[in-house]
């Protein structure tokens, strides 16, 4: 059995949730390979060849594959499917947006967000917001797989020596094109592969107290910032910072909560970190059920205090 990851790159490099789908890509099949589509993407190629233990790295080239439209990107995926047993994405935006296409082509079912491999067709993945896991197995001739990157240890970016084949692009479909693309900049760690992360909540009151507040702490701890679901609907942090169900799963060395109460859709996209530290003024705040530690206190004043003590 031979399993093929889907690259995620910014056609220069490759992004490290790539990483932790290969080592999940490793459990499913004798061989690994890696898909890198884009346009001008040798620089990507290249690295996810030295990739360890990927044995092949596939390269499409064309300009309708550079901004990994789903539908085109999906069409490639698609054209390679029949020399392969598993097709993994990380469980990402783009991820989400690919592979269900592909098993719908394909017409597969999809197994989403898996956190374990037990077997080549067996697989566990959370449901109910993480509160239950189900083992699932599929039949399928080809497995159609996103995979929760927080759940599989990234394998090593430097030491592989796979080899290179270009492949034919397809044709671009024309069902999309992009119109234009905003992208936010920033020196912080990536918040999806951070080893610290401060997450602020609906507890900071406003936009202008959670930068007052969670930037200096974030600096201090050299951490990425995020934040709640209620934060994010507050217009207190940007969409992309949000942990949760609906927004990023982390599992960092240190995630510190600061006025969030713990809902069960914030828990989700974080109770897997190594070490929870949670501060609010209600002794009764659910986050406190899973915070290794906690402090009920005014973050208004604890955090300052806390950042001062660093100085």
């Amino acid at each position: 059995m031979t399993a093929i990851v889907i690259a995620e790159h910014d056609n220069r490099s490759i992004k490290a949730a790539t990483l932790n789908a290969v080592a999940a890509a490793a459990a499913c099949g004798n061989e690994v390979h890696v898909l890198v589509a884009g346009s001008g993407c040798t620089g990507a190629a290249d690295a996810a060849s030295r990739i360890a233990g990927v044995a092949k790295v596939l390269c499409a080239d064309a300009p309708h594959l550079g901004d990994a439209l789903a539908e085109n990107l999906a069409a490639q995926i698609v054209a390679l499917a029949g020399s392969y047993s598993h097709i993994l994405a990380p469980s990402t935006t783009s991820g989400k947006n690919v592979m269900p296409r592909v098993a719908a082509l394909l017409d597969v079912m999809q197994v989403s967000d898996i956190i374990q491999v037990i077997e080549a067709d067996t697989f566990n993945r959370p449901i109910y917001a993480g509160s239950a896991i189900a083992t699932v197995q599929s039949a399928d001739a080809v497995k159609v797989i996103t995979v929760r990157i927080t759940s599989f240890e990234a394998v090593a970016a430097e030491g592989g020596t796979a080899s290179l084949e270009s492949v034919t692009p397809v044709a671009d479909t024309t069902l999309s094109r992009l119109l234009g693309r905003e992208q936010t900049t920033s020196d912080r760690p990536e918040l999806s592969s951070a080893k610290i992360v401060v997450s602020g909540g609906r507890g900071l009151g406003s936009k202008e107290s959670f930068e007052a507040v969670m930037t200096p702490l974030a600096d201090k701890l050299g951490a990425a910032l995020g934040a709640s679901r209620a934060a994010v609907d507050a217009g207190y942090a940007p969409n992309d910072w949000q942990v949760g169900q609906t927004g990023k799963i982390v599992a960092p060395e240190l995630y510190v909560a600061v006025g969030i109460s713990g809902a069960i859709q914030h828990l989700a996209g974080m109770k897997d970190s190594k070490v929870v530290v949670a501060i609010n003024k209600d002794e009764e705040a659910p986050i406190f059920g899973v915070a290794d530690y906690g402090l009920v206190a005014d973050l208004f004043t604890a955090v300052p205090e806390f950042v001062a003590s660093q100085s």
